[in-house]
């Protein structure tokens, strides 16, 4: 795990740093305009993935956590993510945009199987891992939803398409609402802030970046405040479950 983090981190750093293919990854980016590209500054997410990243690292490297099943159930699947991180990056910088998106969705995959053994044990498990690996991992996965979506937008303006019937305006609507609802799902159902507000942060980001096309930045307004609400909604009703399951036991 050692190993597979300080690399994926590493190449991360060489990809912005050199640049890899002398191109930054948001350079290329700038490229393929679309409505649902965030503001740069977004980006910088990636600071805290990665920190969170680090924390993981160190704390299943614990000796306390030898035996501990929920970090050796996620074990192959954190290597396949820092695997498809690293290969996207090359890919990315190489334009191989097509073959981006494979690998993009390898890792999405990889994070929700990550998601899927971690969640059901989430409210059970001690401050140290929640906050070393289920809030970074689903930090991580908030991103990779839609960093997936635009890697999806840049594979198809890539290829020329213009959209069909719908406008580049309605287009990022949809994918807004899309995103939206996942955000809902984990909002409200699996109680989750980390991954909604990953989404929030991003809507906000899309809001200030296509403030040109009032419609996609007033979408992604509503939606961000849809979610921050809704955030707040789930907290609540899991706050008074919480409290009610003393007073249904006795």
């Amino acid at each position: 795990m050692i190993v597979v983090t300080l690399a994926t981190i590493a190449i991360n750093g060489l990809a912005t740093g050199l640049p890899l293919n002398g191109q930054s990854t948001g350079e290329i980016s700038d490229r393929f305009p679309s409505l649902f590209t965030p503001a740069g500054y977004v980006f910088s997410i990636w600071g805290v993935i990665y920190l969170g990243l680090l924390a993981y690292m160190v704390f299943q490297a614990l000796p306390s956590q030898r035996t501990n099943p929920r970090m050796r159930s996620i074990g192959w699947l954190y290597v396949a993510s820092g695997v498809a991180n690293s290969v996207w990056i090359f890919l990315w910088h190489y334009n191989q945009f097509a073959w981006s998106l494979v690998v993009m969705l390898v890792l999405l995959a990889s994070l929700v199987g990550i998601y899927l053994r971690l969640s059901p044990f989430t409210r059970g498990v001690g401050a140290a891992e929640r906050w070393t690996t289920h809030i970074p991992f689903s930090i991580y996965l908030g991103w990779i939803t839609v960093a997936t979506v635009a890697n999806t937008a840049t594979v198809l303006l890539d290829w020329n398409w213009s959209g069909g019937p719908l406008s580049p305006a309605l287009w990022a609507i949809l994918m807004i609402a899309v995103a939206t609802v996942l955000g809902l799902i984990f909002a409200l159902r699996e109680v989750n802030p980390a991954y909604v507000l990953v989404l929030v942060w991003a809507f906000a980001g899309i809001a200030v970046k296509q403030s040109a096309t009032p419609a996609v930045a007033w979408t992604a307004i509503g939606a961000a405040v849809l979610l921050v609400v809704a955030v707040v909604a789930g907290l609540l009703r899991n706050r008074r479950s919480v409290r009610s399951q003393p007073l249904a036991n006795n």
